[in-house]
């Protein structure tokens, strides 16, 4: 995937069209300073703004693959990569949406929206629940995550997050190992 095309042209697009959006998935967390490889490109999308996006992508050169309540999946005609797109609609997304910061990426060159690593942690928690086979992988990013910022994380919102799930031991364990 060519993430700098991306970046530029997308990207750009988004913001031109006032979509309310946060970059998610293994980009995120490239941008957030916990490097992984990732061969697509995920976004957080504010749910009224999906079919502004749909046509956005659609002359790009995107045909939507998936469509579900929840996500939407993108594959281009050309060499860009796929796109994942999470719908926000629940309050815990939109609230994500609020909150998303502002990075300079491209050496400066252009500007970013991306969700905070809480919330991250929080879209993989989500993730790891629903898909089993995902679990080491989500756990990893998350520690990764953890082990990055540590005491400067909101752990209470992490906590939050987990105890959606059921999994509030292993929020307090992960607490106790990353918060000092």
């Amino acid at each position: 995937m060519d993430f700098e095309q991306v970046l530029t042209t997308l990207l750009a697009l988004l913001e031109q069209g006032q979509i309310r959006y946060g970059v998610v998935g293994g980009f995120a967390l490239g941008i957030l300073g916990v490097p992984r490889a990732t061969q697509d490109f995920d976004l957080l999308v504010d749910r009224e703004d999906l079919s502004r996006v749909h046509s956005i992508l659609k002359r790009l050169g995107y045909a939507r693959h998936a469509l579900t309540e929840n996500v939407s999946h993108y594959q281009p005609d050309a060499a860009w990569g796929s796109i994942n797109i999470l719908h926000a609609f629940r309050k815990y997304s939109v609230a994500m949406l609020r909150r998303v910061n502002t990075v300079p990426v491209l050496n400066g060159s252009r500007q970013i929206k991306v969700l905070q690593p809480e919330d991250l942690v929080g879209l993989k928690v989500q993730v790891m629940t629903n898909d089993p086979l995902r679990a080491s992988k989500e756990r990893a990013d998350i520690e990764s995550l953890a082990a990055a910022y540590g005491s400067r994380l909101d752990w209470d919102r992490i906590q939050e997050f987990y105890e959606l799930f059921d999994l509030k031991d292993e929020a307090i364990m992960l607490r106790r190992q990353y918060a000092q």
